[in-house]
């Protein structure tokens, strides 16, 4: 099966970057997540507990990014997709991290990855 959940640009700020500046002010970041899940359960049922709630996942995220300080982008990014893993039923998940503003002429930088419950030795 090819079913997917999805979470497109959450939003929050934090403070990131490596400058002195940048550790005296919050930024903005968004995020774009990607889940696999068979939703036919969810579906059927039309019940909350049998599919993955993106809503308690944002909550989880936008908490955690909200208290960190983290230096680099990629540090943002594996720690994020290690709390997913950790905290919710997902086998792997995939996740866009954007950072708007952060070079001169472009919209935004950041980093893709994706990973998996084995890459981070999760049971």
């Amino acid at each position: 099966m090819g079913d997917r959940i999805f979470l497109r640009d959450l939003r929050t700020e934090t403070i990131i970057g490596i400058y002195d500046w940048e550790r005296k002010i919050r930024q903005t970041v968004s995020f774009d997540f990607e889940f696999p899940g068979d939703i036919r359960r969810a579906a059927k049922s039309d019940q909350i507990e049998d599919t993955l709630n993106y809503k308690s996942v944002a909550k989880k995220v936008l908490a955690f990014v909200e208290s960190s300080e983290f230096h680099l982008v990629e540090t943002l990014a594996e720690e994020v997709a290690r709390l997913i893993l950790r905290e919710f039923s997902v086998e792997w998940v995939k996740l866009t991290l954007n950072k708007p503003g952060a070079v001169r002429g472009s919209r935004d930088v950041g980093v893709m990855i994706e990973r998996s419950r084995a890459d981070l030795d999760l049971p």
